[in-house]
């Protein structure tokens, strides 16, 4: 049902973070495969993507990516984002909606969990000094209408950009903010 896609290069650590987060995914049926696009894997690297069962892709365009994807939905996360405990029933849920045509927009984002929010002003300088990038939220899509943004796109964080998106319930805790906690 889902695809998860991962724009990876030298990030063991990061990596193994977030595909950690997707166990419980799989387990229950609802994550189909994982992806791991190469973009200057590491040995470690490709090490961790390979002994989690994910498939490697290198020297594909990601038109070629997207119509290859198994699942009917895509999940385009960062290396090092975690996902909430509750995230598989708030993305079924989204799911169920949308293809109940009771939610739009189709795409979605999930919520920043509550550490790593900022306050106002934080928040206004954070736009000038932070760290914002299109999949800091992760992104679930459909596999049709990753298609035209996929064209236009070169990576993930290209094709991310500009959407409409819902918000999900579950939250992320993005790369930045985990590798902060970690060395804090």
């Amino acid at each position: 049902m889902l695809t998860v896609l991962i724009d990876a290069a030298e990030d063991p650590n990061g990596l193994a973070l977030t595909l950690s987060t997707l166990v419980a995914g799989a387990v229950e049926g609802l994550v189909r495969e994982v992806v791991v696009i190469d973009r200057g894997l590491d040995a470690a690297t490709r090490k961790v993507a390979d002994h989690a069962g994910c498939h490697i892709v290198q020297g594909r365009t990601l038109p070629q990516i997207v119509a290859a994807a198994k699942g009917d939905w895509l999940l385009l996360v960062e290396p090092g984002a975690r996902l909430s405990l509750d995230w598989i029933d708030s993305v079924t849920g989204h799911i169920g909606e949308v293809e109940l045509q009771a939610k739009t927009p189709r795409a979605a984002r999930f919520s920043r969990a509550r550490r790593d929010r900022q306050s106002f002003v934080g928040s206004f300088l954070g736009r000038f000094t932070g760290r914002r990038t299109a999949l800091v939220e992760g992104l679930l899509i459909t596999k049709t209408q990753a298609i035209g943004p996929a064209t236009r796109s070169a990576t993930l964080e290209d094709m991310g950009q500009g959407l409409a998106t819902s918000l999900l319930e579950a939250t992320i805790r993005p790369r930045a903010q985990v590798q902060k906690a970690r060395s804090a």
